[in-house]
């Protein structure tokens, strides 16, 4: 979708400027943000993609308006109240008013977590397919515009590249994003030329486009 989060080119938003020595949290909250986000995650009532989306489909003015972990909490929030994991008057009371939703998976103690946090989640799956594009191919990235979760940024959609790399067989977020499952595709990184991206700049931005995303150039 076309939302706040993607905001990579965008005009009247100026540059980046991260901040230096930036910590990890700014706040003692923002640590339980991410913990309570990431035990959630492992109760299996959504996917990494759907997640991601829940935090992109903020409104845009509560989206601008929020921290990093605000994001994150909000979102986490639009999650559970779509599955009626709680209510809106518990969010404001901060107290118990609706029955426990059984979660597809029980929630992991703190040994279990670190053991899957350090396996992490691999997306690549086996295939017997062939991609369609090769190193060194010319390529254009789609413009499309969907209304659902997608990774093709906004200011590479209809420009020119060329692929750089293959990296294998992945799911695809755009489906699983959808609750139409993993529909996995070859996933390529893709070199752009800035000045065909931004029109100006000598440089390259790689970015990991999916088969999906890329249409064949035309000689």
């Amino acid at each position: 979708m076309n939302g706040p989060h993607d905001m990579g080119g965008m005009q009247c938003y100026g540059p980046v400027e991260p901040e230096i020595d930036e910590p990890v949290f700014h706040g003692e909250w923002e640590k339980r943000a991410l913990a309570i986000t990431v035990a959630m995650g492992a109760a299996g009532m959504w996917n990494l993609d759907q997640s991601r989306f829940a935090r992109e489909n903020l409104p845009p003015v509560a989206y601008l308006s929020s921290s990093y972990y605000q994001i994150w909490l909000a979102g986490l929030e639009s999650l559970m109240k779509a599955r009626g994991m709680v209510n809106g008057a518990e969010l404001e009371s901060g107290k118990l008013e609706i029955s426990a939703v059984q979660t597809k998976r029980p929630a992991p103690d703190r040994a279990a977590m670190g053991v899957a946090l350090a396996a992490g989640g691999p997306v690549s799956r086996e295939t017997s397919t062939q991609p369609a594009f090769a190193p060194g191919e010319p390529i254009v990235a789609r413009n499309h515009h969907p209304q659902g979760h997608t990774r093709l940024p906004r200011y590479v959609r209809g420009r020119p590249g060329i692929i750089a790399a293959v990296q294998g067989f992945h799911v695809f977020p755009d489906a699983n994003a959808d609750g139409q499952g993993e529909d996995p595709h070859w996933l390529y990184s893709v070199a752009f030329r800035a000045r065909d991206l931004f029109g100006a700049g000598s440089h390259e931005v790689f970015v990991d486009c999916w088969e999906p995303y890329l249409e064949r150039a035309v000689e």
